[in-house]
């Protein structure tokens, strides 16, 4: 067996510090690395030597035996791994004797000592090492081990929903259907009372499929308000106008208020009550998702004045006129 001088190939010499004999093979294999020497077979075979002796001087227990049994060291290597395949990292094992057991292995963590931060999967390395064997020059075979991908959880979607005032209010539930790999079904989701424009509702597991038996992603439907044509919503609370016929807001009386709730509620109204003053209904508003309270419905109230009168109805005002002049004419006096 041809004894190869593994200090010689490095440029180092026996004495030399792990440090040297790490930073002449990174020196070494940067410059012989076949990326760089395109096409060029004897920087392809010295690449595979320096390589080939960092894999022994590199590791402390391999120079050890090496520097102890010089030719035979191989010999000893081998006996000790007797029954298994040599030298398996879970990464990426070549053969570069000829299958005569002269074994390199190349991981992710090697290829960093080698290229520091820039990208140690160059094109060099997808394409030497990813051949499914076959015999190279030299007598060089290649061969890959790989672990399994890793599960990956499904990337989450969102998607747009629209919802009445009222469905905000009491919640509701809507149907969707999804449609994924060309299959599409039917998911019912249950949207929670009080929900507000832009809110999120997740759910949970419909979003894009996982690779490798991991879980998919989640769906969040982002909530659209759609407007209202009686009501306005600010924050927890409603707004509201309310008509008041012009008696009832002189003399006083009731008026109905509309909810979303369905229920109309009834208001009283006080004499003299002026058009634009604001009423509170407390705990009338919109709910707070997963709370028990309640916002408050705020009613503006609208005068509202006749629009035509029966010589009945003039005969009154009129003599409520004359009645308003008295009173201005006495309080000049």
């Amino acid at each position: 067996m041809e004894f190869k001088d593994y200090y010689a190939t490095l440029g180092v010499s026996k004495s030399a510090s792990a440090k040297d004999v790490k930073q002449a093979y990174r020196k070494l294999a940067r410059k012989f690395h076949p990326d760089v020497n395109p096409g060029d077979k004897s920087a392809e075979a010295r690449f595979k030597e320096i390589n080939e002796a960092y894999e022994v001087l590199g590791d402390a227990e391999k120079r050890k035996k090496y520097d102890e049994l010089g030719a035979n060291w191989r010999m000893y290597e081998q006996a000790q791994q007797a029954g298994g395949a040599p030298f398996q990292s879970g990464a990426w094992t070549v053969d570069f004797g000829g299958g005569t057991g002269g074994f390199r292995t190349i991981d992710e963590e090697e290829m960093h000592r080698i290229f520091g931060d820039e990208d140690p999967f160059s094109d060099f390395f997808k394409t030497f090492f990813a051949g499914m064997g076959g015999p190279e020059p030299g007598g060089a075979r290649r061969t890959r081990t790989t672990r399994a991908p890793r599960p990956q959880k499904g990337r989450s979607l969102e998607q747009e929903i629209g919802l009445s005032l009222e469905e905000a209010h009491q919640g509701t539930t809507r149907r969707l259907s999804i449609r994924q790999d060309g299959h599409a079904r039917t998911v019912d989701v249950r949207i929670p009372a009080g929900v507000t424009e832009g809110s999120k509702v997740r759910v949970a597991g419909e979003g894009e499929l996982g690779s490798g038996g991991a879980a998919a992603g989640d769906l969040y439907l982002v909530i659209r308000l759609q407007p209202h044509p009686r009501f306005e919503r600010r924050g927890r609370d409603l707004y509201t106008h309310v008509r008041v016929p012009l008696t009832t807001a002189v003399l006083g009386g009731e008026v109905e208020v509309p909810t979303l709730g369905g229920r109309p509620l009834r208001l009283k109204i006080p004499p003299t009550t002026q058009s634009g003053q604001v009423f509170r209904l407390k705990g009338h508003g919109m709910p707070t998702t997963g709370k028990p309270d309640l916002g408050d419905l705020y009613a503006t109230v609208d005068v509202q004045l006749p629009h035509a009168l029966t010589p009945e109805e003039r005969k009154h005002y009129e003599a409520l006129a004359r009645l308003e002049q008295q009173a201005t004419a006495g309080s000049r006096k």
